[in-house]
């Protein structure tokens, strides 16, 4: 047997419920970067790195420059070039200059007072588009399908941008100033703790490092991320995105041949190189955020739970019923983490009942509330439940027109109204308040395993069932 397959046999078909401790966090970390690397090398987190690399370089200036703007207001304007060495120090000494002289040549350059209402308009565009463009890759890790409203977008992203340079040059300044200290320069001077003084001055860089990545993880994706997810993933990001700078320094170190080959752009194509490794990072750091939230996901092939048409059915007749109920009980609103978790089914699949159900009217998303929670759209005692079955029925008609395309038969036409009819008859005129202060529905809301899907959805729900 090839080792490939003993290797992957030991770690999925291994039980890791009845192993000791250190076994179970070991296996359980295999299956965590086993996931990550599937994720990385079916190409879609190295495909939205490139298009990351590609929109940072149309925002990178404009975003310097706002940068650049508010951190002048506070006068540590004169920062910018040491930290814009220190992020491109895998470049090269050569190369991390020339790069930095020109950004900061750049940004000099830029006068917001002669750009004019449309220029300093397109400036913001570019950087708010930047933000848009790194929110839309984590909701694609997250399986996130709804973006920020616009106005949020604004308030977001510019509290980000204004109050995010600041912050990181506040934390470089208070290192510098405790390091240059003569209170220091003593405690590193006494014996065994001057050993743990440098130990903490040689650590910092990292903690920095995972610090932002952390916040990033936090703040980025549309949804409501733990903070000991979002430190797990900036955790390691941070050191890996770090350990990535020393060996692309070295290998620009012993690499002489990539100047001869491009001459006056071996720094360019370098500072590409190395963006792009630097995003790939950051969207594999929030893969592993990701999983460690949602363990469900984390299986051998990737998860893929194909509702059939009565399981759409059951789960809209069930979220209907528990965001009714909580209308009535005067109880918090259902966001749909909360739906998946209570209904025991994948949220990237629950999310298109829920969206069909807010499409027809019969459900919509408290405003302001992050991530969304949703509450009736109309009376529920006004609503039928035929209403609900015909939500998800219809949700996808639109995408092909309708199918007006195909034959009229009348022989098909009229079994379809006779079916629509017998639904009808069998709700009797039922409403969504009927479900949703029903004893039998509120006793048996919880039993919606996936009995009408698919050999591999009824898999990965009985998986996050018993989770």
């Amino acid at each position: 047997m090839p080792i490939v397959d003993r290797l992957t046999r030991l770690i999925w078909d291994t039980d890791i419920d009845g192993l000791p401790g250190w076994q179970r966090s070991a296996l359980g970390t295999l299956r965590l970067v086993w996931v990550v690397a599937r994720d990385i090398q079916e190409g879609a987190l190295p495909l939205r790195a490139t298009s990351l690399v590609y929109t940072s370089l149309l925002s990178l200036v404009p975003l310097l420059a706002l940068s650049f703007s508010v951190l002048k207001g506070f006068g540590v304007h004169g920062q910018m070039e040491p930290l814009l060495l220190g992020l491109l120090e895998p470049l090269g000494p050569e190369a991390s200059a020339d790069v930095t002289e020109r950004l900061i040549d750049f940004v000099d350059r830029m006068q917001v007072g002669v750009l004019g209402a449309v220029g300093l308009a397109f400036l913001f565009y570019t950087v708010i588009a930047l933000m848009q463009k790194i929110e839309s890759s984590f909701n694609y890790i997250w399986h996130i399908r709804e973006e920020r409203p616009l106005t949020r977008r604004f308030s977001d992203y510019l509290s980000i941008l204004l109050i995010g340079p600041v912050l990181v040059f506040l934390a470089i300044a208070i290192a510098t100033r405790v390091t240059d200290t003569p209170a220091y320069d003593a405690v590193v001077e006494m014996p065994g703790i001057g050993a743990v003084a440098a130990w903490a001055t040689n650590l910092a860089p990292y903690v920095l490092v995972i610090l932002a990545f952390t916040v990033l993880y936090l703040v980025m994706p549309n949804t409501r991320v733990r903070f000991g997810a979002a430190l797990l993933g900036g955790s390691v990001a941070g050191v890996v995105w770090l350990i990535a700078g020393q060996l692309f320094a070295a290998f620009v170190a012993t690499s002489t041949q990539y100047a001869a080959i491009y001459s006056a752009f071996a720094a360019m194509i370098l500072f590409l190189i190395w963006f792009y490794v630097t995003w790939l990072v950051v969207l594999a750091g929030g893969s592993i955020a990701f999983h460690h939230q949602n363990p469900d996901f984390v299986t051998r092939d990737r998860p893929s739970l194909v509702l059939s048409n009565r399981l759409k059915e059951r789960l809209a007749l069930s979220v209907v019923h528990l965001v009714g109920q909580s209308a009535y009980l005067g109880k918090p609103p259902w966001t749909l983490e909360r739906l998946a978790v209570r209904l025991h089914v994948p949220r990237h699949a629950l999310a298109g009942v829920v969206g069909a159900l807010e499409s027809a009217g019969l459900i919509a998303p408290v405003a302001n509330t992050v991530p969304s929670a949703y509450v009736p759209a109309r009376p529920p005692d006004a609503t039928a439940l035929t209403a609900v079955l015909d939500a998800v029925r219809t949700a996808d008609d639109g995408a092909s027109g309708g199918y007006g395309w195909l034959p009229r038969d009348p022989a098909i036409e009229g079994l379809q109204t006779a079916i629509d009819r017998a639904v009808e008859h069998a709700l009797d005129k039922r409403t969504v308040k009927d479900l949703a202060l029903s004893p039998l529905a509120t006793a048996t809301a919880a039993d919606t395993s996936a009995s009408g899907a698919d050999e591999g959805s009824q898999a990965t729900a009985e998986r996050a069932e018993r989770k």
